[in-house]
């Protein structure tokens, strides 16, 4: 069973939390108890799960990322968004999120993000229940 759902990203780079987006795709597939994994086909995109009750969190790993990986380089991708292709690669795709009584088992400040990083896109976001 999987649910998506698409977001607009404001700009080139940032996180989004999506949090509510994911609880409410596990609702309406009726998810108890078990996991589900959290995807995104986006090859210039990530999906993380880090602190989400202090914004300057997500600033702050945006803002590294860019220190580290900055956006121009000695690439040879033509297309010019080589670091974007990085940077998904080190965060990965997907996340798998535990759920239990119909709730997403997180840790009291964490939540789940969507990272852009060659944007401003429409993305999609895939919710999938392993049972």
């Amino acid at each position: 069973m999987i649910k998506s759902f698409s977001l607009r990203t404001p700009k080139r780079t940032c996180l989004i939390d999506i949090t509510g987006d994911v609880a409410d795709a596990v609702r309406d597939l009726g998810v108890a108890d078990g996991t589900v994994t959290v995807y995104t086909p986006h090859t210039t995109a990530a999906v993380t799960i880090n602190e989400s009750a202090d914004p300057d969190v997500a600033r702050d790993i945006d803002l590294t990322l860019r220190k580290l990986i900055p956006h121009a380089g000695d690439y040879r991708h033509t297309e010019g968004n080589s670091d974007a292709h990085i940077k998904s690669s080190l965060l990965g795709c997907s996340e798998t999120v535990l759920i239990s009584d119909g709730k997403l088992v997180l840790g009291t400040w964490q939540g789940v993000f969507f990272c852009e990083f060659d944007g401003p896109r429409m993305r999609k976001v895939f919710v999938a229940s392993s049972g």
